[in-house]
């Protein structure tokens, strides 16, 4: 269950095909962090991960990196995307329905262009994807807090 809070908590996403890092923010929205890396396991084993660190962290705001080429067009990660985000978007409406709570995840997109390149420059070579995600959802942060 999915618990409604006042926090501006955000996770932040970098989906990929093998791994999905995951980033959150502090209280306030201000401040990114990488949290840890998933393994892109089914859409099932994902989803369940992405619940139980929006419940336990208690977030309702998720900013998700859009998967585009150079052109801006999107790319093959981009379908995946949207698909997680319809699935979450489902799953949040069937644990409303299940509890009788009415409460709402909030999904943005974020450009994630070379997110990965300049994690990989600038933080451990084994946390790159859960740094790609901080990065990706403090270029969110930052356009939203100026």
């Amino acid at each position: 269950m999915i618990k409604n809070n006042s926090q501006n908590k955000y996770l932040g996403i970098d989906y990929g095909a093998k791994k999905i890092g995951l980033a959150i923010s502090d209280d306030q929205g201000k401040i990114a962090f990488a949290l840890k890396i998933i393994s892109n396991q089914g859409r099932e084993k994902v989803l369940q991960e992405i619940l139980e660190i929006l419940n336990e962290y208690k977030i309702q705001k998720i900013v998700i990196g859009e998967s585009v080429n150079n052109f801006g067009e999107k790319n093959p990660i981009a379908k995946k995307v949207q698909d997680l985000i319809f699935d979450l978007q489902n799953q949040v409406k069937q644990i409303n329905e299940i509890n009788k709570t009415d409460i709402d995840i909030e999904i943005f997109l974020e450009k994630e262009w070379y997110s990965t390149v300049e994690a990989r420059r600038h933080h451990d070579s084994h946390q790159v994807d859960a740094s790609a995600a901080a990065i990706i959802l403090q270029r969110y942060l930052d356009k939203i807090n100026i």
